[in-house]
This record gives C-alpha cells, sequence and structure tokens, in this order.
C-alpha cells in the first residue's frame, strides 16, 4: 500500500506536506518551468501590502557560508496589482492558493483580509507579523504577544479565510507568541522567519546591506528553527508549519517529528528549484521503509516517550 502524504491544515486539505515560503516562491509562475505546479500541496506568495512599496535601498542580498542575508523590504506592487495582475494566473492553479499579507497598521492588515476574501483563488491568508526589514509593522508587530492576539483577532471577525500567523524567532519566547495567535483565533502558526543579522564589507569598512540589517536564512538556521517548531508544539494545539533551512528530505522528516504538521521551502529554491519534487518523493521512499501508512504519523513523533 503506497504511503499516504495528505494532511490538513485548519480546513484546507493538501495533497501533501509542501509549502513554499513566502518571499521566495513569487506566485509560482517562473517555477513552472522546472517543476508542475500542481506537485506541490500548497503554494504561499510573495508579501501583498496594501499599496506599492520600492523595497530596501540595494544592495539587498548577500551571500553568507551557510545561507544568505536579505533586506528586500517587502517589494510588491499593492493589492490593487496583485488582484490585477497575478490572480488571474492563480485561479489556474490546482492547488491552495495562500496569501502572505503584511502591513504598517492594523487597519492594512484588515483591508488586505477584506479585499482577498473576496477572491475565490485565495484559499487561506499567512499573516506576516515577523519580517524583520521594514521599519514599521513587521517585528515590531511579532515580537508582542498582545498586538499578535490582536491583530489575529481583528482578522478572525473579518474573514473566513484559514489564518496561518507567522512567527519571528527574533524573540526569547516564541512559544507564548504562538499561544497568543491560537487564542486570537488562528487556524495555524509558521516559524520560523529569518534570523536578524547583518554582513560587514572589511574592504570598504561598512556594512554591505543598504539596511544594515538583513533576515538570515538557509541551512545556518536550520537548528534555530528546528528548536522552535519543537517548543512550539509543546504549547499549542493548532498545526505548526515549519520552515528554516530546509534543504533535504532528511530535513523535512525532522521538522515534522519535532511537531510541524507540514513543512515550506524557502532558499533552496533558488538553488534547487526541483527541491520540492525530490522532498516529496524521499518522503513517500523514508514513509515506505519505515511502515508508515499517513505523514500525520510523524508529526510530534520526537516528543513521545519509548
Amino acid at each position: 500500500m503506497k504511503a499516504d502524504l495528505t494532511t490538513k491544515i485548519g480546513p484546507i486539505t493538501l495533497d501533501n506536506p509542501i509549502f513554499t515560503a513566502s518571499g521566495t516562491y513569487g506566485t509560482g509562475k517562473e517555477y513552472s518551468q522546472y517543476i508542475s505546479l500542481s506537485q506541490l500541496g500548497a503554494l504561499v506568495t510573495k508579501g501583498v501590502t496594501l499599496d506599492y512599496r520600492s523595497g530596501n535601498p540595494y544592495p539587498r542580498m548577500v551571500e553568507t557560508p551557510a545561507g544568505i542575508l536579505n533586506s528586500i523590504g517587502l517589494q510588491n506592487g499593492g493589492v490593487d496589482y496583485f488582484i490585477k495582475e497575478e490572480i488571474p494566473h492563480l485561479e489556474k492553479l490546482s492547488i491552495p492558493v495562500i496569501v502572505n499579507i503584511a502591513g504598517r497598521r492594523l487597519r492594512d492588515y484588515e483591508e488586505l483580509a477584506r479585499r482577498l476574501s473576496e477572491q475565490p483563488a485565495v484559499k487561506g491568508l499567512e499573516v506576516n507579523v515577523s519580517c524583520p526589514n521594514v521599519r514599521e509593522g513587521g517585528l515590531a508587530f511579532g515580537t508582542n504577544p498582545r498586538l499578535v492576539y490582536e491583530i489575529t483577532s481583528r482578522l478572525r471577525k473579518i474573514t473566513q479565510l484559514p489564518l496561518i500567523v507567522k512567527l519571528t524567532p527574533n524573540v526569547s519566547d516564541v512559544g507564548q507568541i504562538a499561544l497568543s495567535a491560537q487564542e486570537g483565533g488562528a487556524d495555524a502558526v509558521s516559524l520560523i522567519n529569518t534570523l536578524l543579522g547583518m554582513e560587514v564589507d572589511i574592504w570598504k569598512q561598512k556594512p554591505i546591506l543598504g539596511n544594515i540589517f538583513g533576515g538570515l536564512s538557509g541551512p545556518a538556521v536550520k537548528p534555530v528553527a528546528l528548536r522552535m517548531v519543537y517548543q512550539v508544539y509543546q504549547r499549542i494545539k493548532i498545526p505548526i508549519i515549519g520552515m528554516g533551512g530546509i534543504t533535504r528530505g532528511e530535513d523535512a522528516v525532522a521538522f515534522m517529528l519535532a511537531g510541524a504538521k507540514a513543512i515550506a521551502l524557502g532558499t533552496v529554491n533558488f538553488v534547487n528549484p526541483k527541491a520540492p519534487v525530490q522532498i516529496k518523493e524521499f518522503l513517500l521512499d523514508y514513509m515506505e521503509k519505515q511502515g508508515i501508512c499517513s505523514v500525520e504519523e510523524l508529526v510530534g513523533k520526537a516528543h513521545r516517550k519509548g
């Protein structure tokens, strides 16, 4: 009997537990030349804001020994552009589409939720309260449990769409932030967003990034991300979408054993566009060799004694 990769995040049923991480996949157009997007469990779009954003000053990205630092600053065309130019493409996809939303003020999130709830192609919202690369909103919201609760509870009153709250690792108690999201009515949480970092050009003797600080992602952050998923699983009952440094099938399994019900691939897509398919194949092979019928049997197994 073939292993079953089907899983659920809130009311959304997925053919498999592999998501894309926001900011790394656009709306999937470019990647469709490498893989069939139907192979994904769900597609999470690049962040959408209420109005056009030009992003942070250049340079915006720099490679590190085990990852990248980025300081894009949520560059995007705004929600009107997104609905006009991107929704027609997303409507054609056979997989659930989750739109990542970000704002400077609480009312920005509310208006985004209203507008996007009117779009049948949108099956869920990922609420970005954790971007470290913007001066307003973003990280300022995500480090405050009260604000996370307020944003989530306000959106819960506005939309019936599933709400996934994206958490920052740049806090002392990520479990408390996750609990606030759950209490506010979130259907799931996703973690982690990038770790705040920087790099210096020793020859020019100044920071490399135009914004000085950026978000670190890639293999370097995996142990931190894995630890936080493990901790959050012990604190909440809603599903976790785990991410942070996942580059191969073994990483995906580790995150699920730590408590993630699904995983999201980010930086790896830049170097290996076929990673989602390869990781999906590894999951199937691993489950069959381990005699595991359903992928949900893996979730949180590292917490069980014996």
